[in-house]
């Protein structure tokens, strides 16, 4: 029961966090905060399987590759708020004012009194309980919800799955696409440099160098413009740079010499 009220409000705090969260990947740690929580409950109410299940597969294995994915790939806040069907946020919330009605009075019964048969329960061990109750009382229910969870599964690929309306360019289709847009607006048919090349720091932040020391934006990925976390600042030495360059090039430059050439 202590273990209780000293999570409860660490989870309420975390949901609200996950609800209110203006970034992205603070929402997917509240997230799991909340299924640390919940997995320190099931610990405290002598289920060691499903102690070990919450942290290994869910706040180990999907919340962590689902904070990994938004971290690298991030997610703009036009993304966030865009629907893709009409009406879905009313109705997630109705669903998720029912679905808290019915936790909070499940919750309330149990705690309200003491917990009783846990010995009982766990006398063969906890999985060993456990499995006796998925496959034998329990069983119609648990092949319901699996075949809900493969439907959810399946209506999820469903939904985003999109059809191609027009034919797969080919590698010749491409090359001439670019080709014709370099004719045509001077758009460069290669690849730019990656950040760095040229640069003085070899970091992702860094824009490339063009051979003439032209910093090349293009380089720098589109998250990190976006967060403002270009590094520049470099543009004199970018100068000096081509100035020390274009006097080695010139025989009757005074600055040869310090180049390692002939005076």
């Amino acid at each position: 029961m202590i273990t209780f009220w000293i999570l409860a409000p660490i989870m309420v705090i975390a949901a609200l966090g996950l609800i209110f969260a203006k970034k992205a990947v603070h929402a997917a740690l509240a997230l799991a905060l909340v299924m640390i929580s919940l997995a320190v409950l099931y610990a405290a109410q002598g289920a060691p399987f499903l102690f070990a299940v919450q942290i290994i597969v869910y706040t180990g294995a999907i919340m962590m590759l689902f904070l990994f994915v938004l971290m690298l790939v991030g997610v703009g806040s036009s993304d966030a708020l865009r629907e893709t069907i009409a009406g879905q946020k009313f109705f997630a919330a109705a669903v998720g004012l029912v679905f808290g009605v019915t936790v909070v009075l499940a919750i309330g019964q149990t705690v309200s009194g003491a917990v009783v048969g846990l010995e009982e329960a766990n006398a063969n061990s906890n999985a060993y309980g456990l499995a006796e109750l998925l496959f034998g009382k329990y069983v119609l229910a648990f092949e319901f919800t699996s075949a809900l969870l493969i439907t959810a599964a399946l209506g999820a690929m469903v939904l985003a799955h999109k059809e191609r309306l027009t034919p797969r360019s080919s590698q010749a289709d491409i090359s001439a696409r670019r080709m014709r847009e370099y004719a045509e607006s001077g758009r460069h048919p290669g690849n730019q440099p990656t950040p760095g090349v040229f640069a003085r720091h070899n970091a992702v932040d860094t824009p490339a160098l063009l051979p003439d020391g032209t910093p090349v934006e293009a380089s720098i990925s589109p998250s990190i413009v976006e967060r403002g976390q270009v590094r520049h600042g470099f543009d004199d030495d970018v100068d000096k740079v081509v100035d020390q360059l274009r006097s080695e090039d010139d025989p009757s430059s005074p600055d040869r010499e310090s180049f390692g050439g002939e005076k």
